[in-house]
């Protein structure tokens, strides 16, 4: 892709204005390829947060909305490349290149890597992006991934990140909806490679694609900043049981889009482990209020969290546990309990009637957040925190609480 002095001059002075401005002043600019000017504009504006240190790189070339909307985060990048054993560091074939972010940053333990794309748009940007990067030992295939697999040499790892929406746009949450189905590819991409990294949809149930894959080694759900974003599966030839596959809980935390704070955001737990736990049950509060993070409630790990932790359960549909003694590091969010009521208003006014907002969340109760928010009249923000829930004899309370600051 090639721009003119004047694009580039564009895209320059105008790169933190808003792009639907600036597409009504396209007039004004005859020289300019407004088109190409606004796509760069706001590729680079998304970049800032999701990819810095490709921010930073002022000639970094970025493609239209939704290639760059389904990439992966340069932190979610990172982690990916952190669990590829330098052991392995041989050869390396990315089927589904898109932008290249996942590419680029698994390159680095590879001596050869390939890029397999069937957009052209998207390989010309990233044979551009790369050698800017320093990333020359990266080939460029613009194929179609399936016909590339089915020719291609044996590697030692394949990285596939299947479309997950529907020719109407709408998002697909099953393997079988994917784009390639990688269900039915498992057997070919198992005899192209010792090792299958996969990434899906966080929104796909993570049993069902343990079920419906047979060779699933270890499985990772990460959220970055507590908001989950993906599911990672890694392949390989060996079998291990369902119930034995070890599931990694990741929450990162960046402060600036790639920084990764490590301590108390990793949780490892097996489907045997969650269901051997025994976990206690409680009518009562004690001092502190727990909510593990997105990827450990996505997992679906409470009694495991409960028994390692020695914590109680509210309820076992509440997924909120509770404890006397403060747990360090406890990998969610953690809260100093200050009062507890149910919704009679004598109560409400009582416990709640010295604040104007608060922060609300809801966990096994009979009314949403917005509906409840109605009801007992409070604003959005500040510093308490209300959890609507439901205690193990059934009671419906609200729990006020003070965050306790932390990493989490």
């Amino acid at each position: 892709m090639e721009l003119n002095d004047e694009t580039l001059r564009f895209i320059r002075e105008h790169c933190k204005d808003d792009v639907r401005n600036l597409a009504l002043q396209a007039p004004k600019y005859p020289n300019v390829d407004m088109p190409v000017a606004l796509t760069q504009i706001a590729g680079r504006q998304s970049a800032a947060e999701k990819m810095p240190s490709w921010y930073a790189e002022e000639g970094i070339l970025y493609p239209r909305h939704l290639p760059l909307e389904q990439c992966s985060s340069e932190a979610t990048a990172r982690y990916k490349a952190s669990i590829i054993p330098e052991s392995s560091s041989a050869a390396l074939t990315d089927l589904t290149g898109g932008f290249g972010i996942d590419c680029a940053f698994l390159s680095p333990k590879f001596h050869h890597v390939t890029y397999v794309e069937r957009q052209e748009a998207l390989c010309e940007i990233a044979s551009h992006n790369f050698p800017l990067l320093g990333l020359n030992h990266i080939w460029i295939e613009n194929k179609d991934s399936i016909r590339h697999l089915q020719e291609m040499s044996s590697v030692d790892w394949i990285f596939i990140d299947p479309a997950r929406r529907d020719g109407h746009g709408g998002k697909t949450v099953a393997i079988a909806d994917c784009e390639p189905n990688v269900a039915e590819l498992e057997p070919l991409l198992l005899e192209k490679a010792q090792h299958i990294m996969m990434k899906l949809s966080p929104m796909l149930d993570l049993s069902l694609a343990i079920q419906d894959l047979n060779h699933v080694q270890e499985a990772h759900i990460i959220s970055v900043n507590n908001e989950c974003k993906e599911l990672l599966l890694i392949l390989a030839h060996d079998s291990i049981a369902a119930e034995n596959i070890p599931i990694h809980c990741i929450n990162l935390q960046t402060k600036d889009g790639s920084s990764i704070e490590k301590t108390g955001q990793f949780f490892t737990f097996t489907r045997e482990q969650e269901l051997s736990s025994p976990s206690e049950y409680t009518d009562t509060l004690d001092k502190y209020l727990y909510e593990p993070n997105a990827s450990i409630l996505k997992a679906g790990a409470f009694r495991n969290i409960a028994y390692r932790y020695k914590i109680k359960k509210l309820h076992p549909n509440s997924h909120l546990y509770t404890s006397n003694a403060l747990i360090e590091n406890f990998p969610g969010r953690s809260f100093r309990i200050t009062n507890m009521c149910t919704l009679n208003k004598k109560e409400l006014k009582t416990v709640l009637g010295d604040i104007k907002k608060a922060n609300i969340t809801v966990r096994n109760f009979p009314s949403s957040v917005a509906e409840l928010r109605k009801r007992i009249k409070l604003g959005e923000g500040g510093n308490v925190y209300l959890f609507a829930t439901t205690l193990n004899n059934e009671r419906k309370v609200l729990i006020r609480c003070e965050k306790i600051d932390s990493i989490n």
